[in-house]
Order: structure tokens, then C-alpha cells, then sequence
């Protein structure tokens, strides 16, 4: 990934209010994890775009960090906060060099892995291994390619195969990605613009050893 003309990219996208993955709300996949115990300790959401995440984690007491590489990112992930009266801390970060100190127990990424290709994955799950706890959890919610075209896709096997040595593939199953659908995409899935649609995503839990 040439990280210039991403963030070029994502800072264009923040700035016109366009991008398919603000949907003003935790993704469905994010809030049922919770829900079934698997979020615990201290919690990375890494590419945290507008916030979501972080601040419905940090609203339900979880000590929790939003990071993104787009500064523009993260001062809509604050604003978007003071508008919810929700407390929730963002920093700036790449987060293919997060660091080298052990310090979360959990990690929740929400459509980051897919942004890569294979090197960059490859530095990105090292990057995660640097700052997660052995025996802490990393979740992927990723595009999947069975689904339609409407923002890079991977495979199951680019998850199994990126999280190899220093960790245990706990579980990869089939998931739902929301996006909010812009005219171009709307045509592609025979919906109105502006409409919220589930597409196919995987889910990996995966434990760092």
C-alpha cells in the first residue's frame, strides 16, 4: 500500500463526508462480540475512522483507545464523541508501528486488514503483536470476496495465512459488514443511495501467544 496516496485518499473521504464505512453507529458484528463476553481489558480499535467503536466501548466502561493515521479522522472521532457526552481517547498513530510495549488485551479491528496488501499485512500483524498481551485477542472484521465489489476484499486464506507464528486461529467464520451506499454502489446493489447495506465479511478471532 503506497500510505501518501492513502491518506490522501482518507482524508479526502473524511473531509467530503463520503465515506461508505461512517455509518454513525457500531458495526452489528462489533456490539454482538461485546455482547458475548469477548472484549476485555484494555482495548485497541486501530483505524478507528469516526469513532464508533471506540466511543460504544468507552460508554460502556471499557478503557479503550481510537487511533487512526488520518488526522483528519480523528478529530471527527472527537467531535463525534463530545456529541455523543461520551468520554473516549484518540491519538493519531500508523498503525503499522504502534509501538513495542504489550499493553492491550484486546484488539478490534473493523475494516483495516482489507486496506492491505501483503506486505503491509505482514508488518500491520506484527505491528499488533508488539502491543497486544500474550493470551490477549486480536478480532478482524474484514470484507470478504464472496461479496460484491464495493471496497478491497480478502480471503479466508489471507487471514490464516497473515496470522501464522505468535498466534492461534481461534475462529474465522462468515460475517456482515454495513456500509452506507453511494450512487455508484447503490446500482450495484439495487438500493437507494444513502441506504445502509450488509455485505459479506469474515470474522477471525485469533489469540497472541
Amino acid at each position: 500500500m503506497d500510505t501518501s496516496v492513502s491518506l490522501d485518499r482518507f482524508e479526502a473521504a473524511y473531509q467530503s463526508g463520503t465515506a461508505p464505512w461512517i455509518i454513525d453507529e457500531p458495526q452489528p458484528a462489533v456490539v454482538e462480540l461485546e455482547r458475548a463476553g469477548w472484549i476485555r481489558g484494555e482495548v485497541l480499535d486501530p483505524g478507528c475512522g469516526a469513532g464508533e467503536h471506540t466511543i460504544h466501548l468507552a460508554r460502556l466502561g471499557y478503557d479503550v483507545l481510537g487511533v487512526d493515521f488520518s488526522p483528519r479522522a480523528v478529530r471527527h472521532a472527537r467531535a463525534n464523541a463530545a456529541a455523543h457526552r461520551v468520554t473516549a481517547r484518540f491519538e493519531v498513530a500508523n498503525a503499522l508501528h504502534l509501538g513495542t510495549v504489550p499493553r492491550f488485551d484486546t484488539i478490534v479491528d473493523s475494516a483495516l486488514f482489507h486496506v492491505f496488501d501483503a506486505d503491509d499485512r505482514a508488518a500491520y500483524v506484527h505491528s499488533l503483536h508488539a502491543v497486544c498481551r500474550p493470551g490477549g485477542r486480536v478480532h478482524v472484521l474484514a470484507l470478504a470476496d464472496s461479496g460484491p465489489h464495493v471496497g478491497p476484499r480478502v480471503t479466508d486464506s489471507a487471514l490464516r495465512d497473515a496470522f501464522g507464528a505468535g498466534w492461534v486461529l481461534e475462529d474465522l467464520r462468515p460475517s456482515r459488514y454495513r456500509i452506507v451506499v453511494d450512487a455508484e454502489k447503490a446500482t450495484l446493489l439495487g438500493v437507494s443511495a444513502g441506504d445502509n447495506v450488509d455485505v459479506a465479511a469474515w470474522l477471525a478471532r485469533i489469540e497472541r501467544v
